[in-house]
């Protein structure tokens, strides 16, 4: 799977993140360390599912207060194991189409001499889309979220 970045349709987040490979991937497919850093804090994350193959379920529910609401719900669509998580909210897991389809996300992994090289690639389906998710914070929330795995992950 070639991808290309389409100014109109998606936007993207990277960071170079100061730890191994193997210790961001593992923040990222183990759910209780993923329940520690996906969500902007002070919020909450809870791990419902993390189906790690294509057509598998990935579903957070996230909480500011205690009870817990649906944050995502999500089907991976490819994993490259330390290399590349793909998911989409247009199908839910086990290939169902999704009432809302938002967004397709692709998480690539690269090692750096000073760790491993992080991009969140996520495309929209339109600019409309796209705009939106900008407008509603996409790089104050996921610049978060990125912040938050760097935190867990270089934690000595």
């Amino acid at each position: 799977m070639s991808q290309s970045f389409n100014p109109n349709l998606d936007l993207t987040i990277s960071r170079i993140i100061k730890a191994p490979r193997a210790a961001v991937w593992n923040a990222w497919t183990n759910p209780a360390s993923l329940a520690q850093w996906w969500i902007p804090a002070p919020a909450k994350c809870r791990v419902a599912k993390l189906d790690l193959h294509p057509g598998g379920a990935f579903v957070t529910e996230m909480s500011e207060d205690g009870d817990f609401m649906p944050h995502l719900d999500a089907c991976f669509l490819d994993i490259r194991e330390g290399e590349r998580l793909v998911f989409t909210n247009a199908l839910i897991g086990g290939w169902r189409p999704a009432e809302q389809p938002f967004i397709t996300a692709v998480i690539s992994f690269r090692d750096h001499p000073d760790g491993t090289d992080y991009l969140a690639h996520v495309m929209h389906k339109n600019n409309v889309d796209r705009n939106r998710h900008e407008e509603l914070g996409f790089y104050d929330g996921w610049g978060t979220v990125v912040g938050q795995l760097a935190q867990f992950v270089e934690r000595p």
